[in-house]
């Protein structure tokens, strides 16, 4: 059986967007590829609020961890994707990469408000995510992307 190729995301803290999309692509197109995500600066956990709105939709990302983009340069990357600015100018070539997108997104971790503003705008940045990965994972099901 052949290898599914790599969508690494990427983000500079790799504790919001970044898992946000990472658990989404997995939930729509997992069997189709090997889904990771990083950052250039990872913070080193993922934040709770991010885990709680994606529990919302079904989608457990508890599991996940903060990784550094680093531990992807010894593998074969196909994709890598970009949702902040920062990370987008932080990204080296990966080996093997061959598409690079970017998709930039509010930092909701920068929210500020009350409890329920705060989460109010962890749930519209989701719901941005989450209709950008689920058309591109339309799109790899018609075989025009990767």
């Amino acid at each position: 059986m052949k290898d599914k190729p790599t969508v690494l995301i990427l983000c500079t803290g790799n504790s919001c967007r970044s898992h946000i999309a990472e658990g989404i692509l997995q939930e729509a197109a997992g069997e189709l590829l090997d889904v990771q995500s990083a950052g250039s600066k990872p913070a080193g956990y993922v934040h709770p609020k991010a885990i709680a709105v994606m529990k919302e939709l079904g989608i457990d990302i508890s599991d996940h961890t903060s990784k550094h983009m680093d531990e992807f340069l010894n593998r074969k990357v196909d994709t890598v994707i970009t949702v902040c600015g920062n990370a987008d100018q932080a990204c080296p070539m990966f080996p093997g990469q061959v598409n690079r997108y970017h998709w930039g997104f509010d930092d909701p971790a920068h929210a500020k408000g009350t409890e329920e503003e705060i989460f109010a705008e962890f749930r519209r940045v989701r719901d941005q995510i989450k209709l950008v990965f689920k058309a591109y994972a339309a799109g790899l099901r018609r075989g025009k992307l990767l």
